[in-house]
């Protein structure tokens, strides 16, 4: 017996992609005054990354010339919200902007242009995503700064009603090692949010209060 499916669902792929492009254009527009080019948003499950931006990695059939691609890793989706898989999308916009604008570094070097350009737009770089960790390097993370640049500009896109629809699919033993290995924990203050091991004393650098282990 075949397996039934819903036929009266919407466009899946026209609505996430468009959703993505939305967001691209928004934070272009909110962030960068909207002077990166436009590119191609994929969704690639790559590693351990949440993303990456790769340049002139399309070539055109009809058209001319070479278009950049902007990649995020849906398996990294689950048990994120939406702010937080946004702030990828704009880390890897700040890629962009470096390629385009800037200096771009070696192959996949994070330097001292790509984090002022982070800072700048309300995401402190940090290779362990938490306050403290180092702010240049290979591999690179971040953290969304409390009430900067990003988290305002987010906040106005999330008043208009958008949001993302799909994930990937993690079975419960991969939630359990998930959950096991990353615990998020909230400063009472300011509202900073920064994910450790369980049971890390972790303080606020802004606020000098202890961050708050969420229950889940």
């Amino acid at each position: 017996m075949s397996a039934s499916y819903d036929t009266t669902m919407p466009l899946i792929t026209q609505v996430e992609y468009q959703a993505f492009q939305d967001a691209y254009d928004f934070f272009n527009a909110a962030l960068f005054d909207g002077g990166l080019p436009q590119l191609l948003v994929t969704l690639q499950r790559r590693g351990r990354s949440y993303g990456y931006f790769a340049a002139e990695r399309f070539t055109g059939r009809r058209e001319a010339g070479a278009v950049h691609e902007l990649a995020l890793n849906p398996d990294g989706f689950t048990d994120r919200s939406d702010e937080a898989i946004l702030s990828t999308l704009v880390h890897e916009q700040v890629h962009v902007w470096q390629h385009t604008c800037g200096i771009p570094p070696r192959r996949g070097y994070h330097d001292r242009q790509w984090g002022a350009k982070m800072r700048e737009v309300g995401l402190h770089p940090s290779d362990t995503g938490l306050p403290g960790g180092k702010q240049t390097g290979q591999h690179m993370s971040h953290y969304i700064v409390p009430d900067g640049a990003y988290a305002q500009a987010y906040t106005r896109l999330c008043a208009t009603g958008f949001t993302l629809h799909w994930q990937s699919l993690a079975d419960e033993g991969q939630r359990r090692t998930k959950r096991a290995s990353k615990t998020k924990y909230t400063c009472p203050g300011c509202g900073l949010n920064a994910w450790a091991k369980p049971a890390a004393h972790l303080t606020c650098g802004d606020c000098a209060a202890a961050l708050i282990e969420d229950v889940v």
